[in-house]
Parts: C-alpha cells; structure tokens; sequence
C-alpha cells in the first residue's frame, strides 16, 4: 500500500466545486514546505471571504490514500488561530483510510471553517487552508471483526 495525495477526479470536481476544467488544472496537491515539516499544506482551490461570525464549508478538491493503520488529521494552520481567530468546525478533521475513493463522493475532504474573529478573513486562492498529518493509530487486540464496509465504486 501506498500513501499518497491527488485530486479529485473533473467530474466529481464539476459536482462540488465548479465545472471549470481551467480551475480544476490549476491548485496543487498538499506539500510540506520544509525537510522536517509534520504537516502537509493544503491551499485554497478558490479566493474565499469568511465574515466574522460566518462558518463556511471549504472544498480541498483532494483526496488521500493511506496505509492500513494510519489516519490523516486535518489541522488549523496556526496562524489562522493566532493572527485571525479562525477555527476548525470541528477542531480536527480526522479522515479514515476507507474514506478514500468512497461511493458518495470519492474522498473529497472539506473544511468547515468557523470565522470567530472581528474582522473579514480573506483568502486568495493557493494559499494555505489547513494542514494534513499523517498519524499511525493502536487498535485493541480483543477487537470482534464484525466490521461493516464503507462501499466504494472504484
């Protein structure tokens, strides 16, 4: 198995973000900026306002496979926290490896993002969203393996 970022295929893109092949060519797969880096930086596909007050949900236009025992958390970059008082809806995204190439959406992760803050939060497109680690996780050895099965089509 292999760990891995890419987008989202054009048609599911055309669903959720917009049917624009030019926009769908142009945002990057997450990277880490430096050797030593934990995270991975996810960009905005699109410029965004975020009033204070206002909770929007953000497309990445991304999906991620993952090894059998690792998780991907998605994380607040923090200066979103320190400079603007921007959060995560849900504090961290945690995305489970059967979340990829899904029958629903095909593992697209969005973002909900909270604007508690007192002035407009803007974001021009290509800069940093957020932050993707991946975590290995334990299990416990007396589990029953009577797990049911996120479908997928792919």
């Amino acid at each position: 198995m292999k760990r891995y970022f890419e987008k989202i295929s054009f048609e599911q893109f055309s669903k959720d973000i917009k049917n624009d092949r030019k926009l769908y060519e142009s945002y990057n797969i997450p990277k880490r900026e430096t050797k030593f880096a934990a995270g991975y930086d996810f960009e905005a596909v699109e410029d965004f306002v975020l009033r204070p007050g206002e909770i929007k949900k953000i497309p990445t236009g991304i999906k991620a496979n993952m090894m059998d025992d690792e998780v991907l958390l998605l994380l607040v970059r923090s200066s979103m926290g320190f400079k603007y008082n921007v959060r995560l809806c849900n504090q961290v995204g945690v995305i489970d490896k059967d979340y990829y190439n899904n029958r629903d959406n095909e593992g697209h992760m969005f973002l909900a993002l909270h604007n508690q803050g007192d002035k407009d939060y803007i974001v021009k497109k290509g800069e940093g969203i957020c932050q993707g680690m991946f975590v290995k996780y334990l299990t416990v050895d007396n589990e029953e393996d009577n797990f049911i099965e996120r479908v997928s089509d792919y």
